[in-house]
């Protein structure tokens, strides 16, 4: 079966993506597979390379705790508003629990492994991976193997029992060191350390794997569960600081909020896109991309995300974030960063991994980081907005960024980029990048308002209002619907983000035949494309599922509009197709109802967060009309 037709759902030694727990404490992440094993987990920071890697290659590492010969459990939840795992297992003899956490707890001296460059908040990792077994009834064999492969699989582990115990051992690999420690006896086995034992009802035992500080991890169950009681603490009183609204979409957007809480990297207040590289947004194909990096993109949705959770310690964290970037030589932002504000994302290519299922070639990088892309003016200077208004005072070192992006937007508006999408096909003008410098103009100049400059807020605004003119003479086809770039009538769904900037009124008839255009013309389903593949020059071969994210910008656009039902509707089937755990990868194959893309990914449950508050905000408006 080639990659032109492979199913999302053909059969295959790798679990489905949505069927993945996800692990966080803000520095580095995990994905726990159904079968109890950690198939992906990079430490001590989300973009360093991971030591379990068999979600790319079912020889690349993993960490298993559960019962011996039973793979699949009876059920699996998070901790209610917190990101720690229970899994119920039941086999033949017995009824077992297990907990998994990345632990977090008060922090007590300076983060040498992970250093901050913002003010370290009172709670930080421990760096430790903590699992707990508890046998409920009767008897269980467990086993427990721990297999780490080093720089992505390519360094099998050395091990080390510590102190002549066989409860305590180091593994060593690519300059790394972990130490897995458990009241279970431990046997070195090659590569891996192993351990089975009869566990009774009543009985618990735990295992840690430590990466911090000295190796330190808990010397018994009952601290290790300590440990993960603090976790789901400090994850249920980081929820409760957000306003969530008593709503029936009250639990998603609760998921959402401790997803994209899950993928903020607490050192420096950047968001990663998502937790992986390269899982593929085609089955057995090549569109496969390394999303541990933060988008500028991203900024403006994370900022209302955060203020409509009212989470604004958060976003005074990310815009802090992007005030300490480095610009291009032309004064521009780039695309992407690193989590610590680095420039450089060199792509590269591991072609010893085979990866998820047969899809290749696993990247490591991202070759976009240094594309033009005239979006990013716009994202940047509308999260700067909505921040200000939100903290009322522009503080005084984000200025020079509104400054260097208008006139950067002003300058580049009328060239030709890469588009929203990262193309890798020829420039073309993308008339969502022409939105987005319009957006850059508009905000700069409302801005510029605000610090009573208004020669400056009087000339961006007659840019402005040229970007609006020169789109509305050339980005429309002859429906008067705005098309994916000048030179075609190709539509794409970045178009959508007309009604979600406010480019035209609500009651505009070309915003309404744009909206409508995509509800009807470019969705599977139901659900929304980027845009046709087969229309698109974007350097790639074969087609993709349908973009979650479009999806719901989808629902934000048919809410602007007045089309209130048909958006429920459209955010009620989307809800739906959530994963067990209620989390979404980048796309969904409507065929076969599998996610596809990387996971979890932040800006889906961004867009989320920003649909759901308008449907939320337009129904309490009706309550009081």
């Amino acid at each position: 079966m080639n990659a032109e037709n492979q199913s999302a759902a053909a059969p295959s030694p790798f679990p489905p993506i949505a069927d993945y727990a996800f692990l966080s404490d803000c520095h580095t992440g995990a994905l726990v597979a159904p079968d109890g094993a950690v198939d992906w987990l990079c430490v001590p920071r989300f973009d360093a390379p991971s030591i379990f890697g068999t979600l790319l290659d079912r020889e690349a590492g993993y960490f298993r705790l559960g019962p011996f010969g039973i793979n699949h459990p009876t059920a699996r939840a998070y901790e209610p508003g917190s990101n720690v795992l229970t899994t119920t297992w039941k086999t033949p003899s017995s009824w077992v629990e297990v907990r998994d956490g990345l632990t977090m707890g008060p922090r007590a001296t300076e983060d040498t492994v992970t250093p901050h460059t913002r003010p370290p908040a009172d709670d930080d990792a421990d760096h430790l991976l903590v699992r707990t077994v508890r046998c409920l009834e009767g008897a269980v064999e467990l086993e427990l193997v721990c297999e780490p492969g080093f720089d992505y699989g390519r360094t099998p582990a050395e091990w080390t029992l510590v102190g002549g115990s066989r409860h305590t051992a180091d593994a060593t690999g690519a300059g790394v060191t972990v130490r897995l420690q458990t009241d279970l006896a431990l046997g070195i086995e090659g590569n891996r350390a192993r351990a089975r034992h009869v566990l009774s009802a009543g009985e618990e035992c735990y295992c840690v794997l430590s990466w911090g500080e000295g190796l330190a991890a808990p010397s018994d169950v009952g601290e290790a569960g300590r440990l993960l009681d603090a976790t789901t603490g400090f994850w249920r009183r980081w929820l409760g600081r957000a306003r969530i609204p008593d709503h029936r979409w009250r639990d998603p957007l609760q998921r959402s909020a401790l997803a994209i809480k899950g993928l903020t990297y607490m050192p420096t207040g950047a968001t990663v896109a998502a937790l992986t590289t390269s899982l593929p947004e085609t089955p057995g194909g090549e569109r496969n991309w390394d999303y541990r990096y933060t988008w500028m993109r991203d900024t403006t949705f994370t900022l209302q995300a955060l203020h409509f959770l009212n989470l604004d310690w958060e976003a005074d964290e990310f815009m802090q974030f992007v005030a300490d970037l480095e610009p291009t030589e032309s004064g521009a932002l780039q695309i992407m960063y690193g989590i610590d504000g680095r420039r450089e994302l060199t792509e590269s290519t591991r072609d010893d991994l085979t990866g998820y299922a047969g899809a290749r070639p696993v990247r490591i990088g991202n070759g976009a980081y240094d594309q033009r892309q005239n979006d990013v003016f716009g994202s940047v200077l509308d999260s700067v907005l909505l921040h200000t208004r939100r903290s009322e005072r522009l503080p005084r070192r984000l200025w020079p960024i509104v400054q260097s992006q208008a006139e950067c937007a002003a300058r580049r508006w009328r060239d030709p980029d890469q588009g929203i999408w990262e193309a890798r096909g020829e420039p073309q003008h993308y008339v969502s990048s022409k939105l987005m410098g319009w957006v850059a103009l508009d905000r700069a100049s409302r801005l510029a308002e605000l610090r009573a400059d208004r020669e400056l807020a009087a000339g961006w605004r007659a840019i402005a209002d040229e970007i609006k003119d020169d789109i509305l003479a050339h980005g429309l086809d002859a429906r008067g619907v705005l098309r994916q770039h000048y030179d075609t009538d190709a539509l794409d769904a970045s178009t959508l983000l007309a009604a979600i900037f406010g480019f035209l009124p609500h009651d505009d008839e070309r915003l309404r035949a744009s909206v409508l255009a995509v509800a009807d013309e470019l969705t599977e389903h139901g659900f929304v494309l980027r845009y046709r593949t087969e229309e698109t020059d974007d350097g790639l071969s074969g087609a993709e599922g349908t973009f979650l994210i479009c999806s719901f910008w989808l629902v934000s656009a048919l809410s602007i509009i007045g089309e209130e039902q048909r958006a429920r509707d459209l955010m009620e089937r989307l809800l739906r197709v959530a994963s067990p755990l209620g989390l979404f990868a980048e796309e969904f194959d409507v065929d076969t109802g599998r996610h596809l893309g990387n996971f979890p990914q932040a800006f889906s449950h961004l867009a989320l967060i920003e649909a759901a508050g308008r449907i939320i905000a337009a129904e309490q408006a009706q309550e009081f009309s």
